[in-house]
């Protein structure tokens, strides 16, 4: 109803009244960080509000956590490293101590982790320091078991987690000792069934 009294007004000055409520909410020191964050964080911040700017926030901020997921990805996909022992109660027992996620973007630098062709008879990987996440790491380590059976090989799994134990039950991979620790008392090995996937090799 106030229609009328709105067209009255000069657009000039509705657009200095929307260029104050601009200036207002603008967190400003957000710009003065922009230099002392990481890269990625200043990505965000710049790429939701020219985006905020051209459509939306909605829209903003989808794109912000789409952006944020594909960084955290990248970001754990480059920290998969594992450290070696051989046993020295066993020459033949190598074991490899993994350390960070094992998910579809971290496969890569897991499969260039292992040396099959020199490696002994018996390999242990060692999760108390990573997770099994999803259904690429699983058959990351159906690929792998492959490539240790073709060298006779034995490929054993340690101190895996509750859920990733659920996890490799429900493939089919895992064979479970007669009694297993879940608190870690003990180093208590799992065997891979290779194959259980179907995932074609």
């Amino acid at each position: 109803f106030a229609s009328g009294l709105i067209e009255q007004i000069p657009l000039a000055a509705l657009v200095g009244v929307m260029f104050m409520v601009v200036v207002g909410t603008f967190v400003w020191r957000s710009i003065r960080i922009m230099s002392k964050v990481p890269f990625s964080d200043s990505l965000v911040i710049l790429v939701v509000t020219i985006v905020t700017v051209w459509t939306d926030l909605a829209t903003a901020v989808v794109v912000g956590v789409i952006i944020s997921a594909l960084v955290y990805s990248w970001n754990a996909s480059t920290r998969m490293r594992a450290t070696t022992d051989i046993n020295p109660d066993n020459k033949d027992e190598k074991i490899y101590r993994l350390y960070g996620p094992l998910f579809f973007g971290s496969i890569e630098s897991f499969s260039e982790l292992f040396d099959p062709k020199n490696d002994p008879k018996t390999v242990i990987i060692d999760f108390l320091e990573s997770r099994v996440v999803d259904h690429s790491g699983l058959q990351a380590i159906d690929a792998l078991a492959e490539k240790y059976q073709r060298q006779g090989t034995s490929l054993k799994l340690r101190h895996l987690s509750k859920d990733c134990q659920k996890l490799l039950n429900k493939a089919g991979q895992l064979v479970e000792p007669d009694s297993a620790d879940p608190n870690y008392g003990v180093a208590v090995d799992y065997t891979i069934r290779h194959g259980q996937l179907n995932t074609g090799h």
